[in-house]
């Protein structure tokens, strides 16, 4: 059956905003962070923010390492600061700690494969959350700056009505490749709230960050559409080179089309039901049209070092959503549906396994930081600074 959402629903929308709540509260904030939790594979000195940001809040600053990030020496920087840090190896990880999730099996081996972390080490995040008892946490990328500290706990605030609170992320846009160069050749270009900057409590731990690009997106996704989430406050996104080499467009393109498109179709008052075959033919056929004028426009520029990066890039994109078919991403969506259904059971079991079932009324129990990372097997991976 054909969806019977408005057919402007099908074009690449360049703001989602009308989906959030927005405030300027700068009350002081009853509320208080009780964990930032922080993806990192960046050489240790990307964590002097957040650890600086712990230390001022008086709360646990997580970093979840690979690549450069060394455990170690985040460590040191923590006891200068006077932050509990717990710092966690990623590459070393107990076996069955975090379940398989069928949206990523399914694009293992092919082109859609995204092969990086961040979605792992952010679903570590929420599992380690549920088990130690926190209520509020706040995920941050490390190349994040929030000016502010006291931000973060005027978000943790919001979750008393929302189900989510971010900062308005401001500085250099964070946006894909393509959505880059849409705004580039003049195109209306916002951005939109994500992991960078992100406070949320209890409830969301049952949702799970997919591995895919826009992971934050389809974390903040329920059943129906994107729940209630607020925006509060700034932090500043560090600049980085969008156009620095054509990898970059491939590995974001499975992931932006189908964000980008079921957002336009939220946008448009449709709900993820209408996200079927029919709606996706419609949405991947703008995109690759969107594209190719973005290209024809930048070959229109006289000739610069600049053109040409942002060529190669695009045609990369271009590509690779060629690739793309309605009904891999009808496929995808009854496997995101499934994994979300398997995570929330996997979380409801280690919660029912450590946490006590009699709970004061209105409150949460802590097992504690020390006591989770053994019960989790996390000890020999893990730096845990106290303060």
């Amino acid at each position: 059956m054909k969806t019977t959402v408005d057919s402007r629903a099908t074009r690449h929308h360049g703001s989602h905003r009308e989906l959030l709540l927005t405030t300027t509260s700068t009350a002081a904030p009853m509320s208080k962070i009780d964990a930032i939790i922080v993806p990192t594979a960046r050489r240790a000195a990307a964590m002097e923010n957040a650890v600086a940001l712990a230390a001022e809040l008086g709360c646990v600053v997580v970093a979840l390492c690979s690549g450069y990030s060394s455990p170690a020496l985040i460590a040191q920087m923590a006891r200068r600061a006077g932050a509990e840090l717990v710092a966690v190896d990623v590459g070393h990880l107990p076996p069955g700690l975090l379940p398989a999730f069928e949206t990523t099996t399914m694009l293992e081996g092919t082109i859609f494969e995204r092969k990086v972390d961040t979605s792992l080490k952010r679903n570590l995040g929420l599992l380690l959350a549920g088990v130690v008892g926190w209520e509020r946490i706040a995920f941050l990328d490390d190349d994040i700056v929030v000016p502010d500290p006291l931000d973060l706990n005027r978000a943790a605030d919001l979750l008393k009505s929302s189900t989510a609170a971010a900062l308005a992320v401001e500085g250099f846009p964070d946006n894909s490749v393509v959505c880059h160069a849409f705004r580039d050749v003049g195109g209306p270009q916002d951005t939109f709230i994500g992991g960078g900057a992100l406070v949320i409590g209890r409830s969301l731990l049952k949702s799970f960050f997919p591995n895919v690009y826009n992971e934050d997106w389809f974390f903040l996704l329920d059943d129906q559409g994107i729940g209630s989430s607020a925006v509060v406050g700034q932090a500043l996104q560090k600049v980085y080179d969008p156009f620095a080499n054509d990898i970059r467009a491939r590995s974001e393109e499975f992931g932006d089309c189908l964000g980008e498109g079921l957002f336009a179709l939220l946008d448009e008052g449709g709900t993820l039901a209408h996200a079927d075959s029919y709606f996706f033919e419609r949405f991947i056929a703008d995109r690759r049209a969107m594209i190719s004028d973005i290209i024809d426009k930048v070959a229109a520029r006289a000739d610069s070092v600049e053109k040409q990066r942002m060529l190669v890039a695009l045609k990369a994109a271009r590509g690779r959503c060629q690739l793309i078919t309605p009904d891999i991403y009808v496929d995808y969506m009854t496997a995101w549906r499934r994994d979300r259904d398997m995570w929330r059971v996997h979380i409801e079991e280690l919660h029912a396994r450590w946490l006590p079932r009699k709970r004061h009324r209105n409150a949460t129990v802590q097992l504690g930081l020390e006591k989770a990372l053994v019960e989790l097997g996390l000890l020999s991976c893990t730096r845990h600074v106290t303060r």
